[in-house]
Parts: structure tokens; sequence; C-alpha cells
């Protein structure tokens, strides 16, 4: 049996919080606080309940420090509704203790998927990235920064798609900052230089944050490597230099596009969704318009730099994240920074309209004995807005798909077809998208099947 607690309320297996969440395990555990899988009694389901420690266990006031946390967390995070990021659903309390209520996701960090697997092919980082991009993108038009982007805060779903997580120690519109001024929280190794060398934390340094994280998918490593010296590791980052990817292509170019040195040259995070989205269409350069840049937030130097907890604050998965919303202007809303140019052509006449086209590329990213990966990557062809696509080929005899991810399997057997996910089936000229399964391979056949694709009527 394993038990924390939260003040002075405990916590363990069989427990029971707020009268309806039965504790069935720890999911998740760190220095700050830990994430229990828990089965709400009341509507049946099952549901993570993340607890906070307090900061400082022999202070009487400390208990109430953390519910305030706890409460200020859940309200910053339930700003956010993305399929991409984890969903609060409640903040409970029970004593003098509040905990919040949560998306359960059979997952794993991407911390533990590279480790288990090593780096990940390119087509799959830039997936995942603009998974992620999209809904931080989504969190900054709400004014919110979340500073500790890494992947140790990226939950990977069995079904094979990126969800952030942990909001944690926000500054968000309305609401007051859970850490002092001066102190620098986050992971070191995928810290923004500007942050490093103690500036204030803004949208671009997110950016920067993500880039790190997809560098390590795509190279097994931090752009600054590691070291159990916490401070000379913060050195390095402050200094910008990142030892040069051994991978290339569009998605590395559009990663170290990321990792830009200088903030003001950074796209925007919707920038960023729509470069990584690009990165996998072939023949699709990735180009940053004026559209992805984004005004530098004013930055303050802080007068010292001070380390919370022994040397930074450090995240374990799912516990504890910081986030802030920078100071200056706000940020353009989501829409305004995805939508697109209108033609100022007027039209001369009736014109029939462009039909909607779409292709899409089949391929084995990983295979073992008796099964493989397969990875299709669906492109906009033509010059309309894909709404909605299918995908289809013969399947290779001895195949067959076992399982799906971001897509919807509506036939197998002699011919596989796979239609779009609710989340992926609009496609502007030039866009892509991709999905993924596992199939079982019999006598060792992998096949390279011709796919056909159609857009949606």
């Amino acid at each position: 049996m394993t038990e924390a607690t939260e003040g002075s309320v405990p916590v363990h297996e069989g427990a029971v919080i707020a009268g309806r969440y039965r504790v069935l395990g720890r999911a998740g555990h760190g220095a700050m606080g830990t994430v229990w899988r828990a089965k709400d009694e009341r509507l049946d389901r099952l549901v993570a309940i993340k607890q906070l420690f307090p900061d400082s266990p022999a202070d009487p006031a400390a208990a109430e420090r953390t519910r305030e946390r706890t409460i200020r967390e859940a309200r910053v995070t339930a700003r956010l509704r993305h399929p991409h990021a984890v969903v609060v659903y409640d903040v409970v309390e029970q004593g003098a203790a509040a905990y919040i209520t949560m998306e359960y996701l059979p997952a794993r960090t991407l911390t533990d998927l590279l480790e288990e697997q090593g780096p990940l092919v390119p087509e799959y980082v830039a997936e995942l990235g603009a998974q992620l991009a999209s809904a931080l993108a989504a969190a900054h038009a709400e004014g919110v920064v979340h500073r500790d982007i890494s992947p140790n805060n990226v939950l990977v779903t069995t079904e094979g798609t990126a969800k952030i997580t942990d909001f944690g120690v926000a500054h968000a519109r309305g609401e007051g900052t859970a850490t002092g001024r001066g102190l620098v929280v986050g992971t070191p190794a995928y810290l923004a230089p500007e942050v490093a060398d103690g500036d204030e934390p803004g949208f671009p340094s997110d950016v920067y944050s993500l880039g790190a994280t997809l560098y390590t998918a795509l190279e097994g490593r931090p752009p600054f490597g590691t070291d159990e010296n916490q401070l000379a590791l913060l050195k390095r980052v402050g200094g910008g230099q990142i030892t040069p990817p051994a991978t290339s292509g569009p998605v590395t170019d559009v990663v170290v596009r990321l990792l830009h040195r200088d903030p003001a040259a950074r796209p925007a995070m919707a920038g960023a969704a729509r470069l990584l989205t690009r990165a996998t269409a072939p023949g699709v350069a990735p180009v940053v318009t004026p559209a992805d840049a984004e005004p530098v937030p004013t930055r303050r130097r802080r007068s010292r730099v001070a380390f919370a907890g022994t040397a930074l604050v450090l995240t374990a998965a799912a516990v504890v994240a910081a986030t802030t919303i920078p100071p200056g202007r706000e940020p353009e809303s989501a829409a305004a920074q995805l939508a697109s140019a209108p033609s100022s052509t007027p039209a001369t006449g009736p014109v029939a309209a462009e039909p909607a086209r779409c292709a899409a590329r089949y391929q084995v990213v990983k295979s073992w004995a008796g099964g493989f990966q397969g990875l299709v990557t669906v492109r906009n062809s033509g010059q309309a807005q894909v709404r909605g696509w299918t995908v289809s080929w013969a399947t290779p005899a001895g195949t067959s798909i076992d399982d799906l991810w971001n897509g919807r399997l509506v036939r197998t057997g002699a011919t596989s077809v796979i239609v779009n996910a609710e989340w992926n089936a609009e496609l502007k000229q030039g866009e892509s998208t991709t999905f993924g399964f596992i199939a079982l391979a019999r006598g060792g056949n992998r096949g390279m099947p011709v796919t056909e694709c159609r857009p949606g009527e």
C-alpha cells in the first residue's frame, strides 16, 4: 500500500476523497506531488487525482498555501479545452486539502517512450509536435505560458497521440503567481537561453522549449546534453549553442528554427503548428510568413537569480510544471493567428469550383518478427480545402491491421479503408496529417501497397 499526506489528510489505496473518488493506486509521483488513479463512484468512470505537497511541511501555513496553489492550478488549466491537452474536471476539497480531478489517460510520458524505443522517426515527431503546438497555441490565446515543456510533461497515449499536461504554478489573467519573483523554474535542459540568463519567460520561450523537446525525440538527447551539475548545464543553455543535430530533412529544419537563439526570430506557437504539419508534405518547404511571427513581450531582467528547491524546480511526469503570462501585449487570438488571407482578386465571371484533392504516402517505420508499424501521410494535393478524407489500399497477403491511431478503421480484409478522425479532417492547401497503425504479418510479409486517397464529399 502506498500513502501520501496532503496537509493532515492521508491518501492511500482504497481511500475515498470528497465522498465520491475511490483511490485505486498511484499513477505518477514526483518531488512536488502525486497523481492518483481513482474511480468516480458517482459517474462510474476512471479519473486522475492530482495532489500537491506542502512547500514547507513544518510550516503550519503550508497546508493553506498548498490548497491555494491547487485551486489556482485548476482554474488556469480549466481555461484550456483542446484535444491535445489533459482535461480538468473539477477541484474538490477535503479537510484542509484540495485535489484536482482530471481526465485519466492510459499513457506514458515521452521520456518513457524514448527510453524504451530510442529516437522516433521524423514524421512521427512532426505529428506529435503539431499536436502539442496546436494545444499550446490555444493556451497562448488564453494568455497562459507553459514554462516547463519537456518530455516529462508530454503524455503519449496508447493510440499514439500526444497531450500536454501540467499547468502547475501559473500566472494567468486574474490569477496570482505561485512562485516568487526571481525563481528559475523548469527543467534546465529544455529552458530557452534567455530564461536561463534570467529573463522573464514569454511565448517565445515556450516555442523554444517545444523545439528542445522535439529535438530530443529526434536525436535521443536534449540539444544541450545532460549534466548532473545543473548550474553547469544552465550555463550551457544560456550560451545558446546547441549540439548540431545528426538528423536532417524538413522536420529537423523546423525544429532548428524553433531553437533560434533570438526570441524574435522564432515563429509564434500557431506558426510552429503549421510548420510542423507542413514538414511532412512532399515538396512543401516550411517557410515562416509574417503571420507566423509574434511580437516578443517585454521581458524584465531579474535583479538576481534564485533557485527553487535544491537547484531548480524539476518536474515529474504528470505532476508539476510552471506557467505564466508574459507582461506587455496580449497574444493574438488563435483564430486570428490561423486565419488565411482572402484573395483580393475579384472574379470576372462564373468559375467552376476547384475540386478538392488529396494524396497518401504509405511507409513502414518499424518492423519485427510477426508484425510492423506503418505510418501513412495524408496531404492536400489540390487548391481547395479538404474537408474529410478516406485512404484505402489492397491489403498485402498475410497482413492485418491490429491497432490504429489518428483515424478510424471502417473496413479491413482484402482492402483496408481508413477515414479521418474528427480533429484531423480538414487540411488547407499544402497541409498534411498522419495516421499510424500496428499490423500483424504472417510469414514476414510487409508489402508496400499503393494507396488511394479520396477527399470528403
